[in-house]
């Protein structure tokens, strides 16, 4: 079994107490992976430790610092150092370190999975945020305006929610909602077009993803019904979704859905990932790796149908000890906007 700081139900935690924690915890997982010192970059694995200004993080046996020459602080007979899988190359040539690099993965990755009670209610709060911004969108105007406009509209609403850093900002129209990574474009919006809208960002050290569908005036032909096919897709996931069962049964549910439907061949790569103090982490739904409680998901079922349209909503998610909890609490109704 991986070892893991010790749990603490109080969401008010003293920070020093959970860095305290969190590495006994890395310390320990380093001696079992025969790793000698962790080397960090800004990045989740860096904030889990407590890592704050850089521009790197050593992590021994014996102490923990930050520092711009980490080759002064790894033991001279290190012989494995765990490098931040983030790190650039020019970052990894110039550590000048005489070990051999490995990815720390290993040592953090397993110390994330969980999430601790505080955590949880973090995440809930950048939930909140998130899904807060979307209760905003019917207010805006959309007849006319572009795609980019929008969204330009949308970053405000973002920052007035605390968001301390924007990862994804996303307003698909008509036929733009069926391509997966689509972003903002001059496209202009028009009565009949299926609109996807989505936000993803870092509040307070944690990260959110909402993402909800709407039509401008009127659905397109067909697209409540392949709508309806995601909603069912996501109901079977969260019904997937608990203690014990590996997380590739997440996505074998919704997939089971999608393709009941006759839209597989429509269906998104992948249905969810992982999220915590990164926006894409582990577990994903696609591996075998056993459901625990604490675990953090979020769930991301989607349609696209090219040329035509598309449909994609997502939620983060706890697995709890009863099943999925979502932590937001936006609906999924398609709402119509009439201006």
């Amino acid at each position: 079994m991986n070892p893991r700081p010790p749990a603490t139900p109080d969401p008010a935690f003293a920070p020093g107490a959970v860095a305290a924690a969190r590495v006994a915890g890395a310390r320990a997982a380093m001696v079992e992976a025969g790793i000698d010192a962790l080397v960090l970059r800004p990045s989740p694995d860096f904030r889990f430790l407590g890592g704050a200004q850089g521009p790197f993080l050593v992590l021994t046996q014996d102490g923990l610092a930050e520092t711009a020459d980490p080759a002064a602080l790894v033991p001279q007979e290190a012989r494995r150092v765990g490098v931040d899988p983030e790190m650039r190359v020019r970052e990894l040539f110039g550590l000048a370190i005489e070990a051999e690099l490995v990815p720390a993965t290993p040592v953090l990755a397993p110390l994330r999975l969980r999430k601790e009670p505080y955590e949880v209610e973090a995440l809930r709060r950048a939930v909140a945020a998130a899904e807060g911004v979307l209760e905003r969108v019917p207010e805006l105007a959309w007849f006319g305006e572009s795609e980019r406009a929008m969204a330009a509209r949308l970053r405000p609403l973002l920052l007035e929610s605390g968001c301390e850093e924007l990862l994804s900002l996303r307003v698909a129209a008509g036929e733009h909602t069926a391509r997966p990574a689509h972003l903002p474009t001059r496209r202009v919006i028009n009565p009949g077009d299926a609109l996807g809208v989505s936000v993803c960002g870092r509040w307070d050290g944690y990260c959110a993803e909402a993402a909800r569908v709407f039509v401008v005036a009127e659905p397109p032909e067909d697209f409540e019904a392949m709508y309806s096919v995601v909603l069912a897709a996501h109901r079977a996931g969260l019904a997937a979704l608990r203690p014990g069962v590996p997380a590739g049964e997440v996505a074998r549910a919704v997939a089971e859905v999608i393709d009941g439907s006759g839209y597989g061949r429509f269906a998104a790569a992948r249905t969810g990932r992982g999220v915590g103090l990164g926006p894409d982490e582990g577990p994903r739904p696609g591996e075998d790796t056993p459901l625990e409680p604490g675990m953090t998901f979020c769930l991301e079922p989607a349609i696209h149908v090219p040329d035509l349209f598309g449909a994609r909503v997502a939620d983060v998610v706890l697995c709890a000890e009863d099943g999925a909890l979502p932590l937001g609490t936006a609906p999924h109704t398609l709402h119509v906007l009439d201006r």
